[in-house]
């Protein structure tokens, strides 16, 4: 009989599971279910994207690309970049066409962290960074932000966390779960602390065109800050894409010339077909970004409105598209209170708790639903709630 426990990576074994996973596996055994659960828009991608797509299968452009991407590609991603957030990258050796930006984050850590180095990961925060960092034999130093500081990275948390084995700072701005941003200001704090060190800052970038109010900034148009940051992003939230499984990386070149070669011998090149329809994104998409944000938005003051109205204090996020609210004023831990949630209202959010620390107390809530979805969630909700008070 075979001895998997000695057999597998030790620390493979060691990394817990997802935590948003455990609640959609109790979803599937489970009926009228209201989810607020899941972080994908509840948009098709947009007609003219998914025709590029079709009339490349149709034309059999179903080739291997360059290991980096088409250059027809990657010079679009540069040039949405420099139109819609002033970045400035060269095509041929600054940008890695990726399967989905969950690679991106990955090339990133593998390229950078060595046994022992320490990867800065402010929390709450999506689940991936700390395991990838583990699974590279990394260190992940944690740091929880907090309500009172609107759940954003302060530049005095920062310096306290930063040692001599600091090797990458993970910036995962705008948030998820919490919809923090930092404004310019803010990253300037930021930005400030890290000049005249070696840290490298990963960008995760994922949301940048989902904000309301003001547009997002990047780290990297900060003086100095361009040579130390890798930006991950990609399709899936801002163009509807996420089944496409299309990112990227904008990076200077010393770190896309190491990345690549991860790049090309784990996954060849990400797939044709989603590359020709990104191309017809990038160039055509700008009135279907704003259309869907002026949508999330919609939903964003109504969820916020809708959570206060039941009982529940909320900050009001600014950037994605979900919302934090507190629920740990009901004598329940948040892994409790949303089990109970589930089983007794049929309500299913994500406890604060999946996204490490500083979550215990909140729940992640996505509003990436129909309003009419929505409303029927906070029904339950509030009839949930009047058992608790």
């Amino acid at each position: 009989m075979m001895d998997y426990a000695n057999i597998l990576s030790q620390t493979v074994q060691n990394i817990k599971p997802s935590g948003i996973r455990k609640f959609f596996d109790l979803l599937e055994h489970m009926e009228d279910v209201v989810a607020l659960t899941v972080g994908q828009p509840d948009f098709a991608t947009p007609w003219h994207i998914r025709e590029a797509g079709i009339a490349s299968l149709e034309q059999g452009k179903t080739y291997y690309t360059s290991n980096a991407g088409t250059l027809d590609l990657r010079v679009a991603i540069t040039e949405y970049l420099e139109r819609r957030f002033a970045l400035r990258y060269q095509a041929e050796k600054e940008i890695i066409v990726t399967v989905g930006g969950s690679e991106a984050i990955d090339l990133a850590f593998r390229a950078l962290i060595e046994p022992g180095d320490e990867v800065i990961i402010p929390t709450p925060s999506f689940v991936c960074y700390g395991p990838i960092a583990e699974l590279c034999h990394g260190v992940p130093v944690y740091i929880e932000t907090k309500a009172k500081d609107n759940f954003k990275l302060t530049a005095d948390d920062l310096r306290a966390a930063i040692t001599p084995r600091t090797k990458l700072l993970v910036l995962p701005f705008p948030n998820n779960p919490t919809g923090a941003i930092m404004t310019r200001e803010e990253l300037e704090e930021i930005a400030a602390v890290l000049r005249g060190t070696n840290i490298i800052v990963l960008s995760d970038e994922i949301y940048a065109e989902l904000t309301y109010g003001r547009r997002h900034v990047s780290i990297a148009t900060l003086d100095g800050m361009a040579e130390r940051t890798i930006i991950a992003s990609g399709f899936s939230k801002a163009y509807a894409m996420t089944g496409w499984r299309l990112g990227y990386i904008a990076a200077p070149a010393p770190l896309t010339k190491q990345m690549l070669k991860i790049h090309q011998y784990a996954l060849m090149c990400a797939p044709t077909t989603s590359q020709i329809a990104a191309i017809e994104a990038m160039r055509n998409g700008d009135d279907d970004i704003a259309y869907m944000a002026a949508e999330y938005n919609r939903r964003r003051r109504y969820i916020v409105k809708g959570l206060r109205d039941i009982g529940l204090s909320c900050f009001e996020p600014e950037g994605a598209f979900y919302v934090f609210p507190r629920i740990g004023d009901f004598g329940l831990s948040s892994d409790e209170f949303c089990e109970r949630l589930l089983t007794q209202n049929r309500v299913a959010i994500v406890p604060g708790t999946a996204f490490g620390a500083g979550g215990e107390g909140f729940a992640r809530i996505s509003y990436a639903y129909s309003v009419k979805h929505i409303t029927e969630a906070l029904e339950r909700m509030g009839n949930f709630i009047q058992t608790l008070t």
